[in-house]
């Protein structure tokens, strides 16, 4: 398996040579469509008039909701708030208003359509309130509300206009900030307000005016640190205030003179630690602490706690910090929790939790901790959740909830990006597909997909996703396919498959998957095939095949497959991961420095016929992992940042002949790893980003015409 170098190559190898040859001059929008997203990378796509295929290294797809959503508290359904977006697209605190609706912090631009830098107050109504717009100038990591003010904590420096130092206290209805004003000089991670005093914890030591390690004591008239000074020796994550205890967790071994390791129990009167120590262990971390009468909840990462065996979440006695028989024992880690009657509703990291699969969030029995049917099922790490009347709010890291398992390969409607019922169920990594009339053909690292056992490669019924009686197997990864009249072509790192001996490069018999005579043997991987009449081109990183020194990029003989003449006499070492042909052009993709003794950084366009080097010299600064041309256009992807100096993250589109860059600049967060354009014109990307220009959209996305 190739890692992050993944490309589209499958796809391309498949489809690039008919689509750039049929396709309508079109250009395509900057702004990605709504369509179901991904929970990990997306490598290989391959769009046809009935349904874009899609594989890589996921385990759901779902709609695109953004990091923070509201969920209905008996059903799941979701609510409809205003999409969060922008930014670093993380909700890490949530604070329920009193009236129905929240406070949401974090790290983002946008909530709807109003613009709310990590700050937003969404009305009970469902609405972005209009007047509330603090704009704090960094992180939100804390939220708490108490009657008509927001106490807010994080990494900010301003909030509101005026300088503030990682808390503020803002009026509830304006957002303007109060005169309080703590100014921590470290960051402040929780916040809870208690009467007449504001605790405030996290990695500081000085708050209030005062030296005050990791966890203070505020005043909430005057802003000043009491003489309450428990002075901890590491950060503290997890707060929560009763009316005689200040319960703590994080990273701390010890509270003052005592020793603590990672959960504490402070008096609030004398700042001291109480006996109460439930001791998770020194390799342990507390985050989040919930307490509820005589139970006080913590979730982090553990795997004892209270003298008990308990994985990541524990309910202990309030009394004598043991740990009671509840144990939802959920695979990993926890980092919020809130209690609602007789409902403990998590959030974390966790696939299983409560005797069910339940991803990243769950409602549980107080009593039972068994996981209630309430399942959002979100598709990434759940940092925050609360419930406010017949809603709860759900803030993370994740793009979708209400996902749907799809274990490395799927189908999404070619119009709408929905989710397909076509479900083969890969147990490894899909990095290759090609369909020919009722067959896609899927290569990889998987050894069963489509309800059989199948090394690496297979093929699968397009309607049904069953795997049919074809079984080449291969003994190692592969990562490109290409199918022509009755052959396949398959590229990768195995070497042997189809019961022959093949190094890297093979051609398939359509009919049995036995390996027919064609044997090139590449001396290394191959990563892109693409078929063209009597070629087979092949990209790779390589320095021989086809019995001829060629390094990166060969013109195979497709009845012999010993190379041909053509050569883009790349430098030794050179490393090709894409290939897209239009008209008498191959353009090619990858690591490179130079082509037919020319400088050509990254990618290239070459005659087929005379191997002259086209005019196109760009220079991504990083790998071109995927390609698709349209009429005038190359489109490129990949893990650069800039081309010819200018910001192009991942995404570029450029002018044929020249290789100018245009201005098209969808800026995606993360790697590009393949490309394909639809019947319909639109182009479709697949990669590791989870967001484009600060619009949630994760693992693939289409742009439409």
């Amino acid at each position: 398996m190739r890692g992050r170098q993944l490309s589209g190559s499958g796809l391309i190898a498949a489809v690039a040579f008919v689509i750039c040859t049929g396709m309508a001059d079109a250009r395509v929008s900057s702004v990605p469509s709504r369509t179901f997203v991904t929970d990990g990378p997306v490598y290989t796509v391959l769009p046809t008039n009935g349904a874009t295929y899609i594989g890589g290294d996921f385990g759901s797809l779902g709609p695109r909701t953004g990091p923070g959503v509201g969920v209905s508290a008996s059903t799941a359904a979701n609510a409809h708030l205003p999409v969060v977006s922008g930014g670093d697209q993380v909700v890490s605190a949530v604070a329920p208003d009193g009236s129905g609706g929240f406070y949401i912090g974090g790290a983002f631009d946008r909530v709807g359509t109003a613009q709310r830098r990590n700050l937003a107050h969404i009305l009970p109504n469902g609405r972005v309130d209009p007047r509330f717009n603090p704009r704090p100038d960094g992180y939100v990591r804390a939220l708490a509300v108490d009657g008509s003010t927001v106490y807010a904590g994080g990494n900010f420096t301003s909030i509101g206009g005026q300088k503030r130092r990682r808390i503020a206290a803002l009026d509830a209805k304006s957002g303007t900030p109060t005169p309080w004003d703590p100014s921590a000089d470290s960051a402040v991670y929780a916040v809870e307000a208690s009467g007449s005093t504001v605790y405030a914890a996290g990695r500081f030591t000085r708050i209030g005016g005062k030296r005050r390690h990791d966890i203070a004591a505020l005043g909430a008239g005057t802003a000043k640190a009491r003489d309450w000074n428990p002075s901890l020796d590491g950060s503290v994550h997890g707060l929560a205030v009763t009316r005689s205890t200040v319960y703590v967790g994080g990273g701390f071994v010890s509270v003052g003179d005592d020793r603590r390791n990672h959960i504490a129990a402070i008096d609030r009167s004398t700042g001291r630690a109480t006996s109460w120590n439930p001791n998770p262990g020194p390799d342990s971390f507390v985050r989040v602490i919930a307490v509820r009468g005589p139970i006080v909840y913590a979730g982090g990462s553990f795997k004892t706690i209270g003298g008990r065996p308990r994985s990541y979440l524990a309910a202990l006695s309030a009394t004598s910090g043991k740990a009671t028989a509840w144990n939802p024992d959920p695979d990993r880690g926890v980092r919020s929790i809130t209690v609602a009657g007789s409902i403990v509703y998590v959030g974390g990291s966790f696939a299983t939790i409560g005797g069910k699969s339940r991803s990243k969030v769950a409602a549980l029995g107080a009593d039972t901790g068994q996981a209630t049917t309430w399942n959002p099922n979100a598709n990434g790490r759940v940092d925050a959740i609360q419930r406010s009347g017949s809603t709860v709010y759900l803030g993370g890291t994740f793009t979708s909830v209400g996902a749907r398992a799809r274990p490395n390969v799927a189908a999404l409607d070619p119009s709408t990006g929905g989710l397909l019922p076509w479900n083969p169920r890969a147990d490894g990594p899909v990095e290759a597909l090609a369909h020919v009339g009722s067959t896609v053909y899927a290569g990889g690292l998987f050894t069963s997909i489509g309800g059989k056992p199948r090394s690496r490669i297979a093929a699968l019924d397009s309607t049904s996703g069953a795997a049919t009686d074809w079984n080449p197997g291969a003994n190692n990864d592969v990562d490109a396919l290409a199918v022509s009249g009755p052959t396949v072509y398959a590229g990768g790192s195995f070497t042997a498959t189809g019961g022959q001996a093949r190094n890297g490069i093979a051609a398939l018999d359509r009919t049995t998957g036995a390996a027919t005579g064609w044997n090139p043997g590449a001396g290394y991987d191959i990563n892109a095939l693409t078929v063209a009449g009597s070629t087979v081109y092949a990209g790779g990183y390589f320095n021989t095949i086809g019995g001829k020194q060629r390094y990166g990029v060969a013109a195979l003989d497709a009845a012999t497959g010993t190379a041909r003449a053509w050569s883009a006499h790349a430098p030794r070492g050179s490393r090709v991961d894409a290939i897209a042909l239009y008209g008498g052009t191959i353009y090619i993709g990858g690591v490179f420095k130079g082509v037919e003794g020319l400088e050509r950084i990254n990618f290239a366009g070459l005659d087929t016929r005379t191997e002259a080097v086209m005019t196109n010299d760009v220079e991504p600064n990083g790998a071109v992992e995927a390609l698709a041309v349209s009429g005038p256009t190359v489109y490129a992807g990949g893990e650069f940042d800039t081309v010819d100096d200018l910001s192009r993250p991942g995404l570029v589109e450029l002018s044929r002949p020249s290789g100018s860059p245009t201005r098209w600049n969808p800026a995606p967060n993360g790697s590009v790893l393949a490309l394909a354009l639809g019947p319909d014109g639109s182009l479709w990307a697949g990669g590791s980003f989870t967001g484009f220009r600060g619009i949630p959209q994760s693992g693939i996305a289409r742009f439409e015409p």
